[in-house]
């Protein structure tokens, strides 16, 4: 081999080695980065009446999670979220009780802390436990996950079997609660009252775009058929329920060696254990003989002493709620000297903050209701809003109101206003206390969308249905019924509304999210608004034109749909990148910053190194 051979060889085993070294330090960041994300280390340690503020009998705060994921979904709130409204809790001096406290405080007359946090995670989701638990440790946090018995047994990787719950266990962060043993739904309608029967949670969650409120949970009530008479006897029923509960019994004492002691009855809020008196009996024999404790109902959180152990009640804060819509819940829940999250404080400032609560958080301004009523703030020290461009995100619900309004006197007798009301579109202004509206735009159909005619939805609906119920069958011969009916449903003639057909409208969830892109160009007499950068009104005429203030504000619109439980009372408008500029011309770049929401320097900086934090997390637990 010639020198040159030599030298080459030598630096290419060189190369070879540091390419090593370096995938050994990137493989190993990775394994430091999961497992500190991951993995705990510490101990629970209980509440101490002399670690805890003591503030005479006040009960304590019951709240119950559905799910935890990694960014979260519609259903499942995400890590971030959820770490926020525990640490927004502790700053307000809550410290989390047990089930063993819970039942002492019934039934010795323990006392508790003044502000007690029964903290419950249902469902029994494997990624809940995995994101759940580091939070529980570093605010020393204690926590029940409920599971549904049949779910220790079942094929079913996302959720906890036994051995998983026995390890939980170990560090003191967890207890166990039960959910019951199964979900299952029963006497299932869709929204043209349609009966569809009985069905389980796979088949459900297919079919519940389609679905109306018309619904139970198996342990609620009698089976039914579609003219709401029950199919099965007394003692039919009473042996159905009955072998739930013997199931369930059986499953968790030989798996855990012993029935947790926590019940959440499925589904809450529907009379005393059930929807019919022969099965609330039941039911209530059922818990007392099987459980110490009992969350009966959803809705409210706060539970007194005059409570019963067996009806109490938890509140089930949704994927999106903010920090202050949880805050406002607990507060007019009766709970003492609760503390509204500001956020950014020195954004905060900046603002009056006239009715609800508002908190500055990752460059928007999030505004919330007071129950049954609005928001409303108000940008200080300024009267000078007349020619301006204004860019924000919407991104609170469709269902309620986000507003602006611009050139505004102190009452708002005259102010232009711009909002998103009920998944329109709406621009007005009040002139000496008069409100007129100068534009209603259906978001619907400023989308290109087309509304279907009542009997064109009904053929989609049941087309639909038949697909699922196809696909899910239990075997060929039900399987080929459905598709016959799915054939027979294609072949119905359906008129459309430019036939002359009555227009389907469909009810707005209370829970849908909206999330546009707004562009307010406001010069001198005319109004020009750009929604998602499209067009929405050009050169609106308004006769508001002497400079004044700027208001932000929500709206709560009542109860309103939804489908898988109450609605609450509380609203939040989002104000996503809020910036307002001082408009000379239609020129959209280079004009002067009249209030920008966004951050600057070291704040931008620790901003965006945070979300590249998340983005490598999120990577790093993929790639594992």
């Amino acid at each position: 081999m010639s020198l040159a051979d030599k030298e080459f060889s030598a630096k290419k085993n060189r190369t070879k080695k540091i390419r090593a070294v370096i995938e050994a330090i990137v493989l190993l960041s990775l394994l430091y980065i999961i497992i500190n994300a991951l993995v705990v280390f510490a101990k629970y340690e209980p509440y101490t009446l002399r670690n805890a503020e003591y503030g005479g009998d006040e009960g304590f705060v019951a709240i119950s999670y559905f799910g935890v994921d990694r960014t979260g979904t519609n259903s499942l709130i995400g890590v971030e979220q959820l770490e926020h409204h525990l640490e927004v809790l502790k700053k307000n001096g809550f410290a989390t009780i047990t089930g063993k406290d819970v039942q002492e405080y019934y039934s010795k007359g323990k006392a508790l802390p003044k502000h007690s946090l029964y903290l419950n995670f249902e469902d029994g989701r494997k990624d809940t436990a995995v994101f759940a638990e580091k939070l529980l440790e570093k605010y020393n946090y204690h926590a029940t996950i409920s599971t549904y018995a049949e779910n220790l047994r079942n094929n079913d990787d996302k959720f906890l079997k036994s051995a998983d719950l026995k390890n939980l266990g170990k560090n003191g962060f967890w207890e166990m609660g039960s959910n019951g043993y199964r979900l299952y739904y029963i006497n299932v309608f869709d929204r043209w009252n349609r009966y569809l029967g009985n069905m389980n949670p796979l088949v459900y969650s297919h079919l519940t775009s389609v679905l109306g409120r018309s619904y139970n949970h198996y342990l609620m009530d009698y089976i039914r058929d579609e003219k709401d008479f029950p199919v099965e006897s007394y003692l039919a029923m009473k042996e159905r329920i009955s072998n739930d509960y013997t199931m369930l019994r059986d499953i968790y004492s030989a798996d855990l060696g012993y029935v947790p002691e926590s019940y959440t009855l499925m589904h809450a809020n529907t009379g005393r254990f059930g929807n019919n008196n022969d099965v609330s009996a039941l039911n209530e024999q059922w818990m007392r003989k099987l459980f110490k404790m009992n969350f009966n109902r959803e809705g409210d959180c706060h539970n007194i002493r005059n409570s019963s152990v067996y009806d109490l009640t938890r509140m089930e804060p949704r994927a999106y709620w903010p920090a202050n819509h949880l805050l406002m819940r607990i507060k007019y829940d009766n709970v003492p000297d609760i503390q509204f999250e500001p956020g950014d404080t020195e954004q905060h400032s900046e603002w009056d903050v006239l009715e609800g609560a508002a908190e500055f958080r990752n460059e928007s301004i999030i505004l919330t209701t007071l129950p049954k009523r609005d928001g409303l703030m108000q940008l200080k020290n300024r009267e000078d809003f007349c020619n301006v461009r204004i860019t924000t995100e919407f991104k609170g619900n469709q269902f309620g109101t986000q507003q602006i309004f611009i050139r505004a006197d102190e009452k708002r007798q005259n102010a232009i206003r711009i909002a998103f009301e009920n998944n329109h579109f709406i621009a007005g202004e009040m002139i000496n206390g008069v409100y007129g509206k100068l534009a209603d735009i259906d978001l619907r159909t400023f989308d290109g969308g087309e509304y279907r005619s009542v009997e064109e939805d009904r053929k989609e609906v049941a087309m639909y249905e038949r697909e699922v119920f196809g696909r899910y069958a239990q075997n060929t011969v039900m399987a080929r019924k459905q598709i016959n009916a799915l054939e027979k449903e294609r072949e119905k003639e359906t008129r459309s509304v430019r036939q002359g057909a009555e227009a389907y409208i469909p009810t707005i969830s209370y829970h849908a999210r909206l999330d546009r892109k707004l562009e307010i160009f406001l010069k001198d007499d005319h109004l020009n608004v750009l929604i998602d950068g499209k067009p929405a009104v050009s050169n609106l005429k308004v006769r508001n034109v002497k400079p004044g203030r700027l208001f932000l504000g929500a709206g709560w619109q009542g109860y309103g749909y939804s489908q898988v439980n109450l609605a609450d009372d509380v609203y939040d408008a989002v104000f996503s990148e809020f910036k307002v500029e001082q408009l000379f011309n239609e020129e959209k770049n280079d004009l002067p910053v009249l209030y920008d929401v966004h951050y600057t320097g070291a704040k931008k900086m620790k901003l965006l190194l945070k979300r590249k934090w998340e983005a490598v997390l999120d990577w790093a637990l993929q790639v594992f």
